[in-house]
């Protein structure tokens, strides 16, 4: 099928979809416990920009786009048979512009909307008891190992007619196994996960291109995530960031497309400060990009983080 230039330019930024940024997550210390009953409330604000690499999957040039995204999260920790565990649900919501140059015609995309909530459980295996404030004093990190897994339902702005989506309707689940090793005010965190995909039955239907139904399906990626961080004082601290992410090859109707395999990789710091005056808040900023990118977004990613914790069940 022959396409407009607009409808090319749709095709070759979906490519890169949403669902995707998941694997692309710098997340430093993790799997660090807290006090059973800790609770914590953030908002973070990430500004994306940059070029999206696609393979020759889709004849195009100076291909890029901005994305705004907000996201509120909460996060909770509790006993499960003695061991320290937690969950975090986040709310995100973005905005997206887009804009490359299709056979020689030049198109822009903007989509918003919500981007797919998503809850995380986590439960530390070995040196993490779940433990009250007054014994989480008193206790010294040394090695933990945590085991962790991340669910993403289908909930996100989708419209099968269009190719562009903030959602991507189909579950996503990420197990991951966490370690965490500390020397004094030096912390080395590690993870290894595996984001798996169900299928989206839904995908590009009823429209004027397609009359009828199209089903899309995208392979495991293999993630690897490793962080070096130092502590100057309780809550202020930095770090250095990188991750690595490898498949992801998309098929749409059971044909594989090969040139969608991903190969990608990001380095990026990251600073917490606690507020002064204030024992509950603190202020997060990061910022990441690509190291290595063969199939995706080779984007620069900066974000700003406000968290109020406290202590105590909820009501």
């Amino acid at each position: 099928m022959r396409f407009a230039p607009k409808l090319a330019l749709y095709a070759l930024i979906l490519a890169w979809p949403f669902g995707l940024t998941h694997a692309q997550d710098l997340a430093p210390r993790a799997y660090v416990i807290a006090p059973i009953h800790s609770n914590a409330v953030t908002l973070t604000y990430s500004f994306t920009d940059g070029g999206i690499f696609l393979n020759g999957a889709v004849p195009s040039t100076n291909t890029n786009g901005r994305i705004y995204t907000s996201v509120l999260t909460y996060f909770h920790t509790l006993n499960i048979f003695g061991r320290s565990a937690n969950v975090t649900a986040s709310i995100p919501y973005g905005v997206g512009n887009f804009h490359g140059t299709v056979m020689s015609s030049e198109t822009s995309v903007h989509r918003s909307g919500m981007i797919g909530v998503g809850i995380r459980f986590s439960v530390n295996l070995l040196g993490g008891p779940a433990m009250n404030l007054e014994h989480f004093h008193k206790w010294h990190q040394k090695t933990i190992l945590g085991l962790s897994l991340r669910v993403i339902p289908p909930n996100g702005q989708y419209d099968p007619t269009k190719l562009i989506n903030m959602g991507v309707n189909r579950w996503a689940f990420k197990p991951e196994l966490g370690y965490s090793r500390r020397w004094r005010n030096w912390l080395l965190d590690g993870y290894a996960g595996i984001w798996l995909f169900t299928r989206n039955l839904d995908y590009f239907s009823r429209n004027r291109f397609f009359a009828g139904t199209n089903t899309q399906s995208q392979g495991p990626i293999e993630s690897f995530e490793g962080h070096l961080s130092y502590d100057f004082k309780p809550r202020l601290w930095a770090s250095l960031d990188s991750d690595l992410w490898i498949g992801g090859q998309t098929s749409l109707n059971g044909v594989e497309n090969t040139k969608t395999l991903q190969e990608n990789s990001r380095i990026g710091t990251t600073l917490s400060l606690p507020v002064p005056k204030s024992k509950h808040q603190s202020l997060k900023f990061s910022y990441s990009r690509g190291a290595y990118v063969r199939f995706g977004g080779d984007f620069q990613v900066t974000s700003i983080a406000w968290q109020y914790s406290w202590l105590g069940r909820p009501n």
